[in-house]
């Protein structure tokens, strides 16, 4: 049986995927008052997420430092890094907020910011 922990790495991960990245998936996985703050600066809602997943060509991303920081027993927070692959390689840092309901884990939050190119972190 999977921790908390491992459930919640498994989960973020598994949304990176190109396969997941469609909205029947990720709308099961996104709370109904979700909401994002893009690495762009907008705050996006679930409805924006999921249209935005739409418009996207697929990228290949990897995650690493994978931290999860229990603040009750059904609220995780995840923290991790992403680098997007592609011509230029992007590197950014991720947090989300997730509660699990009805025994059901769902991203209620999620904030992405990039890291700059000269960035010790």
């Amino acid at each position: 049986m999977k921790t908390i922990e491992q459930t919640l790495q498994a989960m973020e991960t598994e949304m990176r995927l190109p396969e997941n990245r469609v909205p029947d998936v990720l709308s099961k996985l996104l709370a109904p008052e979700f909401v994002e703050f893009a690495s762009s600066g907008r705050a996006l809602t679930k409805s924006e997420c999921l249209a935005a997943v739409q418009a996207q060509a697929p990228v290949s991303m990897t995650t690493s430092d994978f931290k999860v920081l229990m603040l009750a027993d059904t609220v995780g927070l995840v923290t991790y890094r992403v680098t997007r692959h592609g011509e230029q390689p992007v590197q950014s840092i991720r947090s989300s907020l997730w509660q699990q309901r009805a025994g059901t884990w769902q991203l209620v939050f999620h904030q992405g910011t990039v890291v700059p190119a000269q960035s010790p972190f």
